[in-house]
């Protein structure tokens, strides 16, 4: 017995080596490069040496695969050639599928036929069906519908070739949509269902469990285990007298879309699709006016966006209203008594979703290192001297990044940038007052002139006023002097910086906002409100500029320990971040760029807001009669009192509001 197969190292063909090594005879596999690492690595998997998996050096859009008539020779007659190399991708160009689906299975036709194989066989795919109303026997093929995909039309293609052109014995194989391991969750790349994990690991974030959720059901999806397919295919081909027959490696009880999702649902502590609405409501919109509809501009942009951020491929779509049924009963009987059978996917889904969430999770790629982000990039951080500034300026020098600190206090400011200096750091610095809008321009001016711009705006400089408004009466300037820098002096830097970044199509804003803005902080109107606007300028730039590739980011921070607090000696007795915690907020805006970084009592604050007002307003002025002016607020001097344990108690409950 020898075997030829091609889509050796791919992630069914290496599993189909390994089984027909369980069988006598050498397994002949067509590789690219025979020397190769990765093709090192598999002979570690497989367990054997070259004497027994023998590399052919070749391609697959060659003729003849580029076999070479002296390795023909040296093969001799093969009984068994598997052809299951191609392109399994349906995000793929269509010019790469023609090329590796149908050219290649040209090509491995002749190369097949000058080994003088006993048996072709194609490992196809349900693809081949198209799009197929209703169900698709083993025995059907030319009444394929809807093969408009390149995918769908490259794998029909490929089979008409064996059917049609191929003088040898053969055989087709159409397994389902193939997922991993079932016993290991092993898998290779993401596709198929693995696009539903990310939208389902992001609502796991937001939402517990047991919330409630809406979502689409549609047709079923007929999905499969590796390990089933390759088994499956072993001992179907090597059953004598099934020449010239089809057999579909599918699911005999495949689940719904909605059913499916909720298993991995279940799999990954995600919110279940309580409530489903079944797609094909959709069918009842006139095709032109759907057709009409995804011809506009905006809208078209609009969905990819949504897309993206789920991070679904448009190509997934198609899976929801899946039209075609696969009749598989030929194939079932082959397989009776042998123990091969598709298992139950509520009894293997953890460990697809386990070994996905492990290995494959896009977010397992991203380069997390703040390096990565602003090495060689100039970031400017203002409010620098001391507190959140000077924490983010160090690890930003530390990360080899070019550091601009922006502080009013010279003197200040050149002592806490020296020690980044001496270690070697790019550090500048600029004394500026950015409550100044002449002293902002200058600033802007001279950084234009020195750097050409920066790639990462920090607006930290802020001054905070604690003061009930039955206390501002006679202090409008406490609001004038909040504005002017925690809104006017941000503003004037974001306005400078701005057209340079639109020049180079590049730039990430970020604007230190407060808690506050969420939680309605009584005695503090002056500094939320400042603080409110610039966080309304954000949203409405933002929506601007997403196409320039400049990002805005806004950090509601909650309470820090800084010189800024000093003067309320009950923020001693209360949970507050250190700078340290608080910069590492601004590190994971500047690696994330998040639209909004915000701590849960923060959120939680915003949305009881907006529920129940009135309710939220009640709380909010029992904090208020709760935690009375500072003694400087009231213009008084000398020892101030402690904190009393009801002030203590309300503030751990409210861990990082201001009160």
């Amino acid at each position: 017995m020898s075997y030829f197969v091609t889509g050796a190292t791919g992630f069914i063909g290496r599993r189909l080596v390994k089984t027909l090594l369980n069988r006598p005879g050498p397994i002949h596999i067509l590789v690219r490069d025979p020397n190769s690492e990765k093709l090192e690595a598999l002979y570690q998997y497989w367990g054997v040496g070259r004497d027994r998996v023998i590399p052919v050096a070749g391609d697959l859009t060659e003729p003849g695969l580029g076999v070479d008539g002296a390795t023909l020779k040296a093969i001799g007659k093969v009984e068994h050639f598997f052809h299951l190399a191609a392109v399994y991708d349906m995000q793929a160009s269509a010019e790469a599928q023609i090329a590796a689906n149908v050219d290649g299975t040209r090509n491995a036709v002749a190369c097949a036929t000058a080994l003088q194989a006993s048996c072709f066989q194609l490992v196809s795919s349900i693809a081949a069906a198209g799009l197929y109303e209703g169900v698709f026997r083993e025995d059907m093929f030319e009444e394929a519908e809807g093969l408009d995909h390149p995918y769908f039309r490259t794998k029909h293609d490929s089979e008409a070739i064996v059917r049609r052109d191929c003088k040898l014995p053969w055989r087709v194989y159409r397994p389902a949509i193939v997922v991993g391991d079932s016993k290991t969750g092993e898998m290779d790349k993401i596709d198929g269902p693995y696009y539903l994990f990310k939208p389902l690991q992001k609502l796991r974030k937001m939402l517990p469990p047991w919330m409630p959720v809406v979502g689409l059901e549609g047709g079923r999806i007929n999905m499969v285990p590796v390990d089933f397919v390759v088994a499956a295919l072993d001992h179907i081909a090597h059953l004598p007298g099934h020449d010239g027959e089809c057999f579909h490696l599918v699911d005999p009880k495949p689940l719904r879309v909605g059913d499916a999702i909720n298993v991995f649902a279940r799999a990954g502590h995600s919110p279940e699709l309580s409530m489903r609405i079944n797609a094909r409501v959709l069918n009842y919109i006139p095709n032109s006016v759907k057709m009409a509809l995804a011809m506009v501009p905006p809208l078209r942009r609009i969905g990819r966006q949504m897309l993206k951020d789920l991070g679904l491929p448009a190509e997934v779509l198609i899976f929801i209203n899946w039209p075609t049924r696969y009749d598989c009963r030929e194939t079932q009987k082959l397989l009776a008594g042998t123990g091969i059978e598709v298992p139950r996917l509520e009894d293997y889904a953890w460990r697809l979703w386990d070994y996905w969430e492990r290995h494959l999770d896009p977010d397992l790629f991203i380069d997390r290192s703040l390096a990565g982000r602003v090495k060689d990039k100039v970031v400017m951080v203002t409010g620098a001297s001391s507190g959140i500034g000077l924490a983010t300026a160090q690890r930003l020098a530390e990360a080899g990044a070019t550091v601009l600190m922006v502080a009013r206090d010279e003197e200040k400011l050149a002592e806490a940038a020296r020690p980044m200096q001496d270690a070697g750091g790019q550090v500048h610095r600029y004394s500026a007052d950015l409550a100044d809008m002449q002293s902002c321009d200058a600033l802007v001016k001279q950084v234009l002139e020195e750097h050409g711009g920066v790639d990462v705006l920090v607006n930290n400089a802020g001054r905070s006023i604690r003061r009930a408004v039955n206390a501002s009466f006679d202090r409008f300037h406490d609001f004038e002097r909040t504005m002017q820098l925690n809104y006017f002096g941000a503003l004037r830097l974001i306005m400078g910086f701005l057209p340079s970044m639109m020049s180079r199509r590049r730039g990430h804003i970020i604007n230190i906002s407060s808690i506050g803005v969420l939680a309605n902080s009584p005695r503090f109107s002056a500094y939320v409100a400042s603080k409110s606007a610039l966080d309304a300028f954000t949203r409405c730039a933002a929506s601007e500029f997403v196409d320039n590739n400049i990002f805005f980011t806004t950090i509601n921070m909650p309470l820090v320990r800084t010189p800024m607090i000093a003067p309320t000696p009950i923020y001693r007795s209360v949970p507050t971040l250190v700078p340290e915690e608080a910069a590492e907020l601004v590190v994971q805006s500047i690696i994330y760029r998040p639209v909004r970084i915000a701590t849960r009592t923060g959120v939680f604050a915003q949305v009881l807001h907006a529920l129940a007002p009135r309710v939220y307003q009640v709380i909010m002025n029992t904090a208020f009669r709760l935690f009375g002016d500072s003694a400087a607020a009231r213009g008084l001097h000398g020892a101030q009192a402690r904190p009393s344990p009801e002030q203590i108690v309300f503030a751990e409950l409210t861990k990082g509001v201001h009160w």
